[in-house]
């Protein structure tokens, strides 16, 4: 393996619950009518870019999706900056021990670009992997596999077989197997359980992301 795209929220970073927190203050915002089923549908929407929730849950109204994905940007940032969002246990160190077994590493995310750097800076880890995409970064969000080729282009990885994804959503796992990845693990610390992940196209199941290192050593 040359490549480790790894997912951030839920997957490398703990968001605390304020992800879905945010996403139900942008819609009250903007004064959206919140579906009865909101819980449930963002749960399902869970790992795909922002905007593309947002049309979803607002059946399609480009307009106040747009209006409400701002409003969403706007509150996570509110929760980024107060230091409610942390790195999750043993992602900095499993990160940096991939980078030093010369395996490089893409951080992904469904956010904005403003926020993706708001979130690296509240966690120190500027530099700490060698990319960081954004959905504004490619065409069509999770499940479509867009970040993590973007990732393999810009890193030059060998072959596709020998990259690597991890996330805690369906959504992550898709866009992993729909790429032509080589390992594609989910991680059981985020908004998906076992038996969400375990329906979905999958190499690995994992607890957390600090047991990706035994993965590739072949202790696990």
């Amino acid at each position: 393996m040359d490549l480790a795209v790894l997912d951030m929220a839920g997957t490398t970073v703990a968001e605390n619950g304020v992800v879905e927190k945010s996403f139900r203050a942008a819609l009250e915002r903007v004064g959206a009518t919140l579906p009865a089923d909101l819980e449930q549908r963002f749960r399902e929407l869970r790992g795909g870019s922002k905007p593309d929730m947002f049309r979803a849950v607002l059946d399609g109204d480009r307009e106040l999706a747009a209006r409400a994905h701002a409003a969403f940007e706007e509150a996570l940032a509110e929760y980024v900056s107060a230091g409610t969002v942390t790195a999750l246990p043993h992602a900095t160190e499993t990160i940096r021990r991939l980078r030093a077994l010369d395996i490089r590493v893409a951080l992904v995310t469904g956010f904005e670009a403003t926020t993706r750097d708001l979130l690296i800076e509240s966690l120190s880890w500027t530099g700490l992997a060698d990319l960081v995409l954004c959905s504004s970064d490619v065409d069509r969000g999770r499940p479509h596999p867009d970040l993590v080729l973007t990732a393999a282009l810009k890193l030059s990885a060998s072959a596709m077989r020998e990259v690597m994804v991890v996330g805690d959503t369906v959504n992550d796992l898709l866009a992993g197997t729909n790429s032509g990845a080589g390992l594609v693990a989910g991680v059981l610390s985020g908004a998906h359980g076992v038996a969400e992940l375990g329906r979905a196209p999958h190499t690995h199941i994992l607890p957390t992301i600090g047991e990706l290192p035994a993965v590739l050593d072949g202790t696990a």
